[in-house]
């Protein structure tokens, strides 16, 4: 029987799996609703359209609720796209190594700045 190790290496890989897990359940479970309501309610008539009319829709969207919910929108299921994309190439056995994740991570972490920094108008 091999002994525990009491100093283990520590991963990094918690961090990207939480991220990962985030987008997943957020494009799982907000996308569809968004997409039901603007896709095809509203163009079938099922939805009154004044509810998705500019002026309240662009208040929303400069709440700090609306600001909110579009980084999610644009952040989350980003880092969950980036993750598999980095765990998809050890699936098909491309030996990218460390400049696959910094790769796959860094543009996922460059988009998630910009998205914050136009959405904050800074």
């Amino acid at each position: 029987m091999k002994p525990i190790n009491p100093h283990p290496h520590r991963s990094e890989e918690p961090i990207w799996w939480s991220l990962f897990g985030a987008g997943g359940s957020w494009f799982a479970m907000l996308t569809p609703i968004t997409v039901l309501l603007v896709g095809i309610l509203v163009p079938l008539g099922l939805l009154n359209p004044e509810y998705l009319a500019f002026e309240r829709v662009s208040g929303f969207a400069t709440s700090w609720i609306g600001t909110l919910f579009i980084l999610g929108s644009i952040i989350l299921p980003l880092w969950h796209a980036m993750h598999r994309i980095h765990h998809g190439t050890h699936d098909l056995r491309l030996s990218l190594g460390v400049m696959g994740k910094v790769v796959c991570y860094g543009f996922a972490a460059l988009v998630s700045l910009l998205a914050i920094i136009l959405a904050l108008g800074l």
